[in-house]
């Protein structure tokens, strides 16, 4: 079962140097462990845990990215003209808000040209659902390159509402990329969208009552604004 597959890959971490499962990629990294570390620990303070979301935002992306299409273009150095390669595809950048805004600093470090919308969703406490409350998704082409963002993915409901929401008129491909994971949540997004891999930077233990991530990095909104 696709719980197994969860389980089974979360017990061969300590043994294999890049855990992984189908559709889901854990990017093993000596600087995205450091810097995970460093966003786990309560200590971090708001300033120093938005630097390291973006700096480990930019490094999951670039490993998300991995198999973007490239055409061949000209290109004029000082000295003369050589081959190179531009990107072949639109990219999108989509955050989940509001915590999905930590990683898109990252983004746009990394592909500058990317364009990026929002999606406004919060959980509901006690149901544990996602609730809508804010859309801006820039217009794009039809088969652009779609990337959604969220340090989170926990229960899974936004992230499953967010690519639910995009397909509707996005018939390019499209990726999930995250900082935690938990089994719970990556069994819902692969049931409902098993076209769509998941990069994330460590697959947590599970959820607890409250739906938190554990052991997680607790709310990661309220710690990259200070709100805690």
């Amino acid at each position: 079962t696709l719980a197994g597959q969860v389980d089974r890959a979360i017990r061969r971490r300590s043994s294999d140097s890049v855990p992984s499962m189908t559709g889901v990629t854990v990017v093993d990294h000596p600087l995205v462990a450091r810097h995970l570390s460093v966003l786990r620990d309560k200590a971090t303070p708001s300033s120093d845990f938005r630097r390291r979301l973006s700096d480990i935002s930019m490094l999951l992306l670039f490993e998300s990215l991995r198999d973007l299409r490239v055409r061949e273009d000209a290109i004029e150095t000082p000295l003369e003209t050589t081959g190179g390669m531009r990107l072949a595809d639109e990219i999108v950048v989509i955050a989940i808000l509001r915590a999905g805004l930590g990683m898109t600093d990252g983004a746009l470090r990394l592909i500058p040209e990317a364009r990026v919308g929002h999606l406004g969703l919060y959980r509901d406490e006690e149901s544990l659902q996602p609730v809508g409350y804010y859309e801006s998704v820039p217009r794009h082409a039809a088969d652009a390159e779609v990337v959604v963002v969220d340090p989170m993915l926990a229960t899974g409901g936004s992230a499953v509402s967010a690519l639910d929401r995009l397909k509707r008129d996005v018939t390019g491909r499209m990726r999930f990329v995250c900082l935690v994971a938990a089994p719970e949540g990556i069994a819902a997004v692969r049931e409902r969208h098993p076209d769509v891999p998941i990069f994330c930077a460590a697959i947590d233990r599970e959820l607890d009552e409250r739906g938190y991530i554990r052991p997680g990095l607790g709310d990661a909104g309220d710690r990259i604004f200070g709100t805690e």
